[in-house]
C-alpha cells in the first residue's frame, strides 16, 4: 500500500499545476482580465503564484519529515488559498470573463477542492 503522504502527492502536484496554468494565463493576459488593479503587474502575478505554492511545498516537506499535523495544516491552507481565483468574480461579473478565464479559474477551484478533500480524508484517518 502507498504511504499516507503519497496519497497527497498527486493532488498537491495537480493543484500546483492548475494554479500555475491559471496564474500564467493571468500574467500573460493581465490587461484582458476585467477590473484588475492597475498596480498589478505580470511579475507580481508570478510572485504571488510562487509565494502561494511555497505554502504547499512547505507542508509537503513537513509531512515527509514526520511533522504530520503541521504538514497537513499547511497543505490544507494551500488548498484553501487556491480557491482565491474565485475573487475574479468579485471584481467583475461572470459575463465579462472570456471562456479561457473561466476554464483556468474553475480548473484551479476543482483541483483545490480535490486536494482539500485528500487532506480531510488523511486527517479523518
Amino acid at each position: 500500500p502507498a504511504r499516507p503522504q503519497a496519497r497527497l502527492t498527486r493532488p498537491l502536484l495537480a493543484c500546483a499545476a492548475a494554479t500555475l496554468l491559471h496564474f500564467v494565463h493571468n500574467a500573460e493576459y493581465l490587461q484582458e482580465y476585467p477590473n484588475m488593479p492597475a498596480t498589478l503587474t505580470r511579475a507580481g502575478v508570478y510572485t504571488a503564484w510562487l509565494t502561494q505554492t511555497l505554502i504547499g511545498l512547505a507542508g509537503y516537506v513537513f509531512l515527509r519529515r514526520g511533522w504530520t499535523q503541521t504538514g497537513l495544516v499547511l497543505i490544507g491552507a494551500y488548498a484553501l488559498v487556491c480557491f482565491g481565483g474565485l475573487a475574479h468574480y468579485v471584481v467583475a461579473p461572470i459575463s465579462e470573463h472570456m471562456w479561457t478565464m473561466h476554464a483556468t479559474i474553475w480548473l484551479e477551484v476543482v483541483v483545490a477542492a480535490l486536494l482539500l478533500a485528500a487532506v480531510i480524508r488523511r486527517i479523518a484517518g
